[in-house]
């Protein structure tokens, strides 16, 4: 990884991951599952009550319930061993991509969409609720901006894999989990939306995709 230019802190242990964290935040955390004193579902659901922090999970259970959990506890993405290393650095890469972009400059372009109740400003990355700031990760921010910017348009997840996590299908042989996406949707959904079960801006078209519902005075 140093051949990439990053900057690589380890850790033994989950306390030991939580600890590093706490003096140097960062950029992206690549966390374990099974690791001791705290495992990888703890470490990652203590950092989040604080923290945004990019989190790629690793692990080695087959039980695609136990994988699911690490999304809904506020994981980017995960990947079964054995993997290929390269993938892990395009996975890695991506994530790092999307929370670096630039932002726009200047009060001539605000960059804030309105829908409903909810204020999404593109530049600083930042979602209101009326007045209350909805805390949300960088992953789930760009779902967000990507589904709201094409409202009524039905987002495939193909298409939904390859802008948000900027990864070809083709490379990665095809495959979607697309337990990835509708988890970190469903997370959304839980900040967004009034009824998450009867939501009124993110609609699931099933068997084509994702659409965000025209809301009345959309700007």
């Amino acid at each position: 990884m140093r051949l990439k230019g990053y900057t690589v802190l380890t850790a033994a242990n989950g306390q030991e991951a939580l600890d590093t964290c706490d003096v140097q935040v960062p950029d992206l955390l690549v966390l374990d599952i099974m690791m001791p004193k705290l495992d990888g579902y703890a470490v990652c659901k203590t950092l989040r009550e604080t923290s945004e922090i990019p989190i790629i999970m690793l692990t080695a259970l087959s039980d695609v319930s136990r994988r699911v959990k690490g999304l809904e506890m506020g994981a980017d993405d995960y990947m079964v061993k054995p993997f290929s290393p390269r993938e892990l650095e395009a996975r890695i890469d991506c994530i790092l991509r999307r929370v670096r972009r630039p932002t726009t400059n200047g009060a001539s372009t605000p960059g804030i969409i309105k829908a409903g109740c909810l204020s999404i400003d593109v530049n600083k990355r930042q979602v209101h609720k009326a007045k209350e700031r909805i805390r949300v990760t960088g992953l789930e921010f760009s779902l967000l901006e990507l589904l709201v910017s094409r409202p009524g348009e039905v987002i495939s997840r193909y298409e939904i894999f390859k802008q948000v996590w900027g990864l070809d299908t083709d490379i990665l042989g095809g495959l979607i989990d697309k337990r990835v996406i509708d988890v970190h949707l469903s997370r959304l959904r839980l900040k967004i939306e009034e009824d998450p079960n009867n939501p009124e801006f993110i609609l699931t078209i099933r068997g084509e995709g994702y659409q965000f519902q025209r809301i009345e005075g959309q700007v």
